[in-house]
Protein backbone atom coordinates (compact mmCIF):
# COMPACT_ATOMS: atom_id res chain seq x y z
CA UNK A 1 0.00 0.00 0.00
CA UNK A 2 1.50 3.74 -0.90
CA UNK A 3 2.13 5.90 2.12
CA UNK A 4 -0.45 8.56 2.78
CA UNK A 5 0.66 11.82 1.55
CA UNK A 6 1.10 14.68 3.88
CA UNK A 7 -1.82 16.98 4.28
CA UNK A 8 0.38 20.05 2.93
CA UNK A 9 2.92 19.42 -0.01
CA UNK A 10 6.25 20.18 0.87
CA UNK A 11 5.90 19.48 4.75
CA UNK A 12 6.97 16.72 6.88
CA UNK A 13 3.93 15.90 9.21
CA UNK A 14 4.52 15.78 13.05
CA UNK A 15 1.13 14.50 13.79
CA UNK A 16 -2.29 14.62 12.25
CA UNK A 17 -2.14 18.29 12.78
CA UNK A 18 1.28 19.53 12.63
CA UNK A 19 3.30 19.87 9.97
CA UNK A 20 6.64 21.32 9.24
CA UNK A 21 9.26 22.48 6.34
CA UNK A 22 12.55 23.54 6.96
CA UNK A 23 13.94 27.24 5.53
CA UNK A 24 15.17 27.92 2.19
CA UNK A 25 18.91 27.35 1.63
CA UNK A 26 18.86 29.05 -1.54
CA UNK A 27 19.27 32.56 -0.13
CA UNK A 28 21.53 34.35 2.47
CA UNK A 29 20.28 34.32 5.74
CA UNK A 30 19.10 37.59 7.54
CA UNK A 31 20.14 38.13 11.03
CA UNK A 32 17.04 40.64 10.98
CA UNK A 33 14.34 37.67 10.21
CA UNK A 34 12.81 35.29 12.67
CA UNK A 35 13.75 32.01 12.42
CA UNK A 36 10.92 29.88 12.88
CA UNK A 37 7.34 31.35 11.37
CA UNK A 38 4.63 29.25 13.32
CA UNK A 39 0.92 29.69 11.76
CA UNK A 40 -2.07 28.24 13.51
CA UNK A 41 -4.71 27.60 10.44
CA UNK A 42 -8.50 28.64 11.13
CA UNK A 43 -11.02 26.11 12.08
CA UNK A 44 -11.50 23.17 9.72
CA UNK A 45 -9.23 24.87 7.45
CA UNK A 46 -8.09 22.70 4.88
CA UNK A 47 -3.66 21.74 4.55
CA UNK A 48 -4.22 23.53 0.94
CA UNK A 49 -5.74 26.42 2.18
CA UNK A 50 -3.15 27.26 5.15
CA UNK A 51 -0.47 26.70 2.88
CA UNK A 52 -0.80 30.11 0.85
CA UNK A 53 0.02 31.46 3.88
CA UNK A 54 3.05 29.76 4.46
CA UNK A 55 3.91 30.34 1.05
CA UNK A 56 3.86 33.96 1.77
CA UNK A 57 5.84 33.87 4.51
CA UNK A 58 8.41 32.00 2.34
CA UNK A 59 8.16 34.86 0.06
CA UNK A 60 8.97 37.34 3.27
CA UNK A 61 11.50 35.62 5.32
CA UNK A 62 12.75 32.69 3.24
CA UNK A 63 15.55 31.22 5.86
CA UNK A 64 12.94 30.75 8.60
CA UNK A 65 11.87 27.35 9.24
CA UNK A 66 7.90 27.01 9.03
CA UNK A 67 5.78 24.85 11.36
CA UNK A 68 1.60 24.92 10.35
CA UNK A 69 -0.91 23.97 12.71
CA UNK A 70 -4.41 22.45 11.60
CA UNK A 71 -7.52 23.05 13.02
CA UNK A 72 -10.16 20.80 13.07
CA UNK A 73 -13.05 22.24 15.12
CA UNK A 74 -14.41 19.07 16.33
CA UNK A 75 -11.26 17.77 17.68
CA UNK A 76 -11.10 21.17 19.52
CA UNK A 77 -14.58 21.26 20.78
CA UNK A 78 -14.07 18.12 22.56
CA UNK A 79 -10.72 18.75 24.07
CA UNK A 80 -9.70 19.96 27.51
CA UNK A 81 -7.07 21.35 27.89
CA UNK A 82 -4.55 18.59 29.11
CA UNK A 83 -5.66 16.62 25.80
CA UNK A 84 -5.38 20.20 23.33
CA UNK A 85 -2.00 20.82 24.83
CA UNK A 86 -0.37 16.94 24.33
CA UNK A 87 -1.93 17.64 20.55
CA UNK A 88 0.71 21.05 20.53
CA UNK A 89 3.77 18.75 22.28
CA UNK A 90 4.99 18.48 18.03
CA UNK A 91 4.84 22.78 18.00
CA UNK A 92 7.02 22.98 20.97
CA UNK A 93 9.55 20.21 19.87
CA UNK A 94 10.13 21.97 16.97
CA UNK A 95 10.87 25.17 17.66
CA UNK A 96 14.19 23.50 20.14
CA UNK A 97 15.86 26.07 22.01
CA UNK A 98 14.89 29.12 19.23
CA UNK A 99 13.31 32.38 20.51
CA UNK A 100 13.20 34.59 17.18
CA UNK A 101 9.79 33.71 16.32
CA UNK A 102 6.67 34.73 14.41
CA UNK A 103 3.25 33.17 16.07
CA UNK A 104 0.27 33.71 13.60
CA UNK A 105 -2.93 32.22 14.91
CA UNK A 106 -6.26 32.71 12.92
CA UNK A 107 -9.95 32.95 14.24
CA UNK A 108 -10.55 31.69 17.48
CA UNK A 109 -9.90 27.84 16.72
CA UNK A 110 -6.21 28.71 15.77
CA UNK A 111 -5.90 30.98 19.00
CA UNK A 112 -7.21 28.07 20.96
CA UNK A 113 -4.38 25.97 19.80
CA UNK A 114 -1.90 28.47 19.78
CA UNK A 115 -2.69 29.24 23.88
CA UNK A 116 -3.09 25.02 24.83
CA UNK A 117 1.07 25.72 22.68
CA UNK A 118 1.43 28.03 25.49
CA UNK A 119 0.69 25.75 28.11
CA UNK A 120 2.80 22.67 26.61
CA UNK A 121 5.76 24.85 26.54
CA UNK A 122 4.63 26.01 30.27
CA UNK A 123 4.42 23.01 31.79
CA UNK A 124 7.75 21.35 29.77
CA UNK A 125 9.82 24.29 30.38
CA UNK A 126 8.53 26.28 33.37
CA UNK A 127 8.39 29.56 31.40
CA UNK A 128 6.53 31.25 29.03
CA UNK A 129 6.81 30.43 25.34
CA UNK A 130 9.72 32.55 23.30
CA UNK A 131 8.91 34.95 20.99
CA UNK A 132 9.10 38.41 19.16
CA UNK A 133 5.41 38.62 17.57
CA UNK A 134 1.97 37.78 17.72
CA UNK A 135 -0.27 38.07 15.10
CA UNK A 136 -4.23 37.58 15.99
CA UNK A 137 -5.84 37.32 12.68
CA UNK A 138 -9.60 37.83 13.00
CA UNK A 139 -9.55 36.75 16.67
CA UNK A 140 -10.34 36.59 19.59
CA UNK A 141 -14.06 37.01 19.64
CA UNK A 142 -16.72 37.05 22.73
CA UNK A 143 -16.88 33.77 24.20
CA UNK A 144 -20.58 34.92 26.08
CA UNK A 145 -23.27 32.36 25.30
CA UNK A 146 -25.31 35.18 23.61
CA UNK A 147 -27.71 34.60 20.98
CA UNK A 148 -25.46 36.79 18.42
CA UNK A 149 -22.92 34.92 19.49
CA UNK A 150 -24.35 31.47 19.23
CA UNK A 151 -25.42 32.65 15.63
CA UNK A 152 -21.88 34.08 14.25
CA UNK A 153 -20.54 30.16 16.06
CA UNK A 154 -23.08 27.95 14.32
CA UNK A 155 -22.30 29.80 11.05
CA UNK A 156 -19.23 28.45 11.10
CA UNK A 157 -19.54 25.39 12.45
CA UNK A 158 -22.54 24.95 9.46
CA UNK A 159 -19.59 26.13 6.89
CA UNK A 160 -17.45 23.71 7.27
CA UNK A 161 -19.96 20.43 7.50
CA UNK A 162 -22.50 21.61 4.79
CA UNK A 163 -21.27 18.98 2.67
CA UNK A 164 -21.69 16.48 5.70
CA UNK A 165 -25.39 16.73 5.38
CA UNK A 166 -28.10 16.45 2.41
CA UNK A 167 -30.50 19.19 3.76
CA UNK A 168 -30.46 23.18 3.43
CA UNK A 169 -26.82 24.59 5.03
CA UNK A 170 -29.78 26.16 7.37
CA UNK A 171 -31.00 23.58 8.70
CA UNK A 172 -26.96 21.98 9.44
CA UNK A 173 -26.83 25.70 11.50
CA UNK A 174 -29.89 25.31 13.69
CA UNK A 175 -28.49 22.04 14.33
CA UNK A 176 -25.38 23.58 15.27
CA UNK A 177 -27.10 26.17 17.07
CA UNK A 178 -28.95 23.27 19.56
CA UNK A 179 -25.78 21.40 19.83
CA UNK A 180 -23.49 24.36 21.22
CA UNK A 181 -26.21 25.41 23.67
CA UNK A 182 -26.59 22.09 24.75
CA UNK A 183 -22.31 21.37 24.91
CA UNK A 184 -22.13 25.08 26.66
CA UNK A 185 -24.60 24.20 29.23
CA UNK A 186 -22.70 20.30 30.03
CA UNK A 187 -19.17 22.26 30.36
CA UNK A 188 -20.34 24.74 32.74
CA UNK A 189 -22.09 21.61 34.78
CA UNK A 190 -18.90 20.29 34.78
CA UNK A 191 -17.19 23.71 35.88
CA UNK A 192 -14.52 23.65 32.83
CA UNK A 193 -14.09 26.76 31.07
CA UNK A 194 -14.51 26.27 27.07
CA UNK A 195 -10.97 26.26 24.74
CA UNK A 196 -11.80 29.57 23.64
CA UNK A 197 -13.25 31.19 27.03
CA UNK A 198 -9.23 29.99 28.31
CA UNK A 199 -7.54 31.19 25.29
CA UNK A 200 -8.65 34.43 25.53
CA UNK A 201 -7.28 34.87 29.05
CA UNK A 202 -3.86 33.01 28.77
CA UNK A 203 -2.73 35.18 25.27
CA UNK A 204 -2.64 38.45 28.23
CA UNK A 205 -1.68 36.39 30.80
CA UNK A 206 2.37 36.95 31.30
CA UNK A 207 2.83 33.29 32.88
CA UNK A 208 2.07 31.93 29.19
CA UNK A 209 2.66 35.21 26.77
CA UNK A 210 6.32 36.27 26.60
CA UNK A 211 5.61 40.12 27.87
CA UNK A 212 8.61 41.21 25.29
CA UNK A 213 6.38 39.61 22.72
CA UNK A 214 4.59 42.27 20.22
CA UNK A 215 1.41 42.38 19.09
CA UNK A 216 -0.49 42.76 15.99
CA UNK A 217 -4.46 42.15 15.46
CA UNK A 218 -5.64 41.85 12.00
CA UNK A 219 -9.60 42.62 11.10
CA UNK A 220 -12.14 44.14 9.42
CA UNK A 221 -16.03 45.12 10.43
CA UNK A 222 -16.97 43.08 8.12
CA UNK A 223 -16.09 39.89 9.83
CA UNK A 224 -19.16 38.06 9.89
CA UNK A 225 -17.92 35.45 12.71
CA UNK A 226 -16.66 37.53 15.27
CA UNK A 227 -17.21 41.41 15.91
CA UNK A 228 -14.51 43.52 15.46
CA UNK A 229 -15.69 45.36 19.21
CA UNK A 230 -14.37 42.17 20.82
CA UNK A 231 -10.93 42.63 18.73
CA UNK A 232 -10.57 45.85 19.50
CA UNK A 233 -11.84 45.23 22.93
CA UNK A 234 -9.06 42.64 23.45
CA UNK A 235 -6.30 45.08 22.15
CA UNK A 236 -7.19 47.55 24.80
CA UNK A 237 -7.02 44.56 27.40
CA UNK A 238 -3.34 44.11 26.08
CA UNK A 239 -2.03 47.39 26.34
CA UNK A 240 -3.57 48.15 29.36
CA UNK A 241 -1.13 45.31 30.59
CA UNK A 242 1.90 46.03 29.43
CA UNK A 243 2.14 44.67 26.02
CA UNK A 244 3.01 47.15 23.00
CA UNK A 245 0.48 46.23 20.21
CA UNK A 246 -0.90 47.54 17.29
CA UNK A 247 -4.16 46.52 14.95
CA UNK A 248 -4.46 47.36 11.20
CA UNK A 249 -7.77 47.32 9.81
CA UNK A 250 -8.74 45.50 7.16
CA UNK A 251 -12.13 47.62 4.66
CA UNK A 252 -14.53 45.04 3.35
CA UNK A 253 -12.90 41.53 3.58
CA UNK A 254 -14.62 38.51 5.64
CA UNK A 255 -13.90 35.88 7.91
CA UNK A 256 -10.07 35.18 7.81
CA UNK A 257 -10.25 36.75 4.30
CA UNK A 258 -7.95 39.93 4.61
CA UNK A 259 -4.90 38.61 3.18
CA UNK A 260 -7.28 37.58 -0.04
CA UNK A 261 -8.81 40.51 -1.00
CA UNK A 262 -6.00 43.01 0.44
CA UNK A 263 -2.28 40.80 0.30
CA UNK A 264 -0.61 44.51 -0.19
CA UNK A 265 -2.03 45.52 2.95
CA UNK A 266 -1.89 42.21 4.49
CA UNK A 267 2.00 41.71 3.86
CA UNK A 268 3.09 45.02 4.74
CA UNK A 269 1.31 44.98 7.63
CA UNK A 270 3.08 41.83 8.80
CA UNK A 271 6.58 43.13 7.95
CA UNK A 272 6.39 46.25 9.63
CA UNK A 273 5.37 44.40 12.91
CA UNK A 274 8.08 42.50 12.67
CA UNK A 275 10.66 45.15 11.91
CA UNK A 276 8.97 47.36 15.36
CA UNK A 277 9.21 43.79 17.21
CA UNK A 278 12.86 42.89 16.50
CA UNK A 279 13.68 46.33 17.25
CA UNK A 280 14.63 47.47 13.74
CA UNK A 281 11.90 49.97 13.18
CA UNK A 282 9.79 52.47 15.67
Amino acid sequence: MAAKSPAIPGFSALSDQVFVRPGSVDVKPSTSDPDTVIIYGWGDGQGRHVAKYADGYRRLFPHAKQVVVLSPIIKGMFSDLRQRSEYMVPVVEAMGDEDSALVHAMSNTGAANYAATLHAYRLRNNEALPHQLLIMDSTPGSTDLTPSNVMRWSRAMAMGTASWFPWPTAVTQAIWGVFLCVHSLYWWMLGRESAGAWSRRAVNDERYEAKGARKLYMYSKEDELISWEDIERHAAETKERGWEAEAELFQGSGHVGHMRQSPAQYWTAIGRAWRRAAGGES
